[in-house]
């Protein structure tokens, strides 16, 4: 069985979503990486000198 087509608003709304989705998921990525590379240096004894 066919589905209805998505009004154009709705459409937009979900394409918006989409794209707000993905750039917050992508801040996340970021976020975490340089978490994990900020550890490893400072394991690695490479600090910023800072008391």
């Amino acid at each position: 069985m066919p589905q209805q087509p998505l009004k154009p608003s709705r459409l937009w709304g979900r394409r918006i979503a989409w794209l707000v989705g993905i750039w917050a998921a992508s801040i996340a990525v970021l976020a975490i990486a340089a978490y994990l590379l900020k550890l490893l240096m400072n394991l690695a004894g490479m600090t910023t000198g800072h008391s």
